[in-house]
């Protein structure tokens, strides 16, 4: 990876975590559940209704700050290290060289597991 893409990662990466932990990600993540219990409840679904209540005595019995952040910062950690990998690969094929549908495959590869990390950077931000 150049060091130019690598440091702007870094950056990215490191500011939305830091800005996650002053979010209220808990009460945030309790506020979600219960307007999610009162649409299954005006919709009848008595089933989804306990399922909620369950993830949400879980929320307010284990959430904290620090687990939410570790949470969203091990998410980070797993898409890049796809993303190496995947970038490794597409590097491969065409140091050997594959065909163009693999190439192609590989570059889409690519563009996935960059759009998973640019999607866990920005859920570490909320």
């Amino acid at each position: 990876m150049k060091p130019v893409v690598a440091a702007a990662l870094l950056a990215m990466s490191v500011l939305p975590v830091a800005a996650f932990a002053q979010t209220g990600g808990c009460n945030a993540k309790q506020q979600s559940i219960e307007s999610e219990i009162a649409y299954a409840q005006a919709h009848g679904n008595t089933s989804r209704v306990q399922g909620l209540q369950r993830a949400l005595a879980e929320v307010k019995a284990h959430c904290t700050e620090a687990s939410l952040r570790s949470d969203a910062e091990q998410k980070v950690t797993k898409a890049r290290q796809k993303l190496a990998e995947r970038e490794q690969e597409l590097q491969e094929a065409k140091d050997e060289g594959k065909s163009p549908q693999k190439i192609a495959d590989r570059q889409r590869k690519v563009d996935d597991a960059h759009a998973d990390l640019e999607q866990a950077l920005l859920d570490t931000s909320l």
